[in-house]
């Protein structure tokens, strides 16, 4: 089984894109909502431990952890060492449950795969990627973005010009939803039949 990675900076397209490949019959995993159902359920009694007052309700309300860990380097780092095993356990979990139903490919979607290193979790890379000024047009048009936050999300992801220099493949989401579904086909078409070598590796991390 072929383990895909998606990823690509903030803004890029990798919604759209990741939704061509499960349109394909493309297993997808996406990390940003394993952290999601986390935060409303097996995380929430560490993340509180360790940062108090960031779930009065009984899940983790994100705007209260972002107050705690924004600009706090070692506070960020306290709470990817709670998320990061979790969000990897469950997708280890999602390979297991593909391989069981007979899937030829899967494909992850992590957002921040570079920057965590994960790329060593994927037998192939495909980084999304569009022009800075689609970017920045994309971005800035969501509820309660400013030009300080994204310029500070900016800062903690990897520079898309380096994303694209290391990737396998990169689909371009600056043009039309018809152009990203032709890229997709190719990127899929060049990878059917390729032997997957990670999973094999995998496996053995869940099963200890």
């Amino acid at each position: 089984m072929l383990v895909i990675g998606l990823t690509g900076s903030i803004g890029m397209g990798k919604t759209t894109t990741a939704a061509c490949f499960a349109e394909r019959g493309i297993p997808v995993c996406n990390a940003d909502r394993i952290v999601h159902d986390l935060y409303e359920g097996e995380a929430v009694a560490e993340i509180e431990a360790a940062f108090p007052g960031v779930a009065p309700g009984g899940t983790v309300n994100r705007g209260l952890l972002a107050k705690q860990v924004s600009g706090n380097p070692g506070k960020l780092r306290e709470l990817e060492a709670i998320i990061h095993p979790l969000v990897v356990k469950r997708e280890l979990e999602f390979l297991r449950e593909e391989e069981a139903r007979g899937a030829e490919m899967v494909l992850l979607e992590i957002p921040l795969l570079y920057e965590a290193g994960a790329e060593v979790r994927v037998d192939a890379v495909v980084v999304v990627s569009a022009p800075s000024e689609a970017q920045r047009e994309r971005v800035l048009a969501r509820p309660g973005m400013s030009e300080e936050k994204f310029e500070a999300l900016l800062a903690r992801q990897m520079p898309d010009s380096e994303k694209r220099s290391r990737a396998d493949f990169v689909v371009d989401t600056g043009g039309s939803l018809e152009d990203v579904a032709r890229q997709v086909d190719k990127v899929i078409d060049d990878l059917r039949g390729r032997e997957g070598a990670v999973w094999e590796k995998l496996r053995g991390r869940l099963e200890s």
